[in-house]
C-alpha cells in the first residue's frame, strides 16, 4: 500500500515537472520568436537606410557629413544586431533612429526631394517599419516579462533551476535615448494617417 502511494506521488511529481518544463519552454520560445520579429523589422529598416541616403544625396550633394554619419550608424546597428544582445542592439538602434531623424530634417530643406514619389514611398515605408518595430518590441518585452516571472515564481523556479533556464533581457533604450524623437514624429505622421 505504501509503495503504491509512493509510486503515485512520484508519478504526480513527474507529470507536474513535465507540465512546468513545457510551460517554460513555451515561454522561452515566445521570447526567441519576439526577438526574431524585432530582427526582421530592424533588417527592414537597415534595408531602407541606403535608399533614403541615396535619395537625399541626389538632392543634397554638399551635405556629406550627415549622409556619412547615417551610413556609419547603420553599420554599427548591423554589427550590434549580429551579436544578438538586446541592450547593445537597443542602443545602436536608438542612435540610428536619431541619425535618420537628422537625415529627414535635412530633407526638409529640399522641397523637390520631399515631393518625389520615391522619397514619399521610402518615408512611408520607414514610418510603417517603425510602427511594426514598436509592436515587435512590445511583444518581445511582454514575452520576456512572462518568462522571467515564471522563472522567479515558486514552484516553477524549482524546475527552471534544475533545467538551466535563465532570465531574458528586456529590449530597452538608454535613458537619454528615450527622449529622442521617433521617425514618425519627425515626419509629422503616425500610423493613424
Amino acid at each position: 500500500m505504501i509503495e503504491g502511494i509512493l509510486i503515485a506521488v512520484l508519478v504526480v511529481l513527474l507529470v507536474w515537472g513535465i507540465v512546468v518544463f513545457n510551460r517554460l519552454v513555451r515561454a522561452r520560445n515566445l521570447v526567441r520568436n519576439g526577438f526574431a520579429d524585432i530582427d526582421v523589422q530592424l533588417q527592414r529598416r537597415h534595408d531602407l537606410v541606403p535608399q533614403l541616403v541615396e535619395a537625399v544625396r541626389a538632392y543634397s550633394g554638399h551635405e556629406q557629413r550627415v549622409l556619412m554619419d547615417v551610413t556609419a550608424l547603420r553599420s554599427r546597428a548591423q554589427e550590434a544586431e549580429g551579436k544578438g544582445q538586446a541592450q547593445a542592439m537597443a542602443g545602436a538602434e536608438v542612435a540610428l533612429a536619431a541619425g535618420l531623424g537628422r537625415l529627414l530634417l535635412l530633407a526638409e530643406d529640399y522641397p523637390d526631394l520631399k515631393a518625389t514619389e520615391n522619397f514619399q514611398q521610402l518615408t512611408n515605408e520607414l514610418v510603417e517599419t517603425e510602427d511594426l518595430l514598436s509592436h515587435a518590441r512590445r511583444f518581445y518585452n511582454g514575452a520576456v516579462r512572462d518568462l522571467n516571472t515564471r522563472i522567479q515564481q515558486f514552484p516553477d523556479l524549482l524546475v527552471a533551476r534544475l533545467t538551466g533556464f535563465e532570465e531574458a533581457t528586456f529590449f530597452s533604450a538608454e535613458i537619454e535615448a528615450r527622449s529622442a524623437p521617433g521617425v514618425a514624429g519627425l515626419l509629422g505622421r503616425s500610423n493613424k494617417d
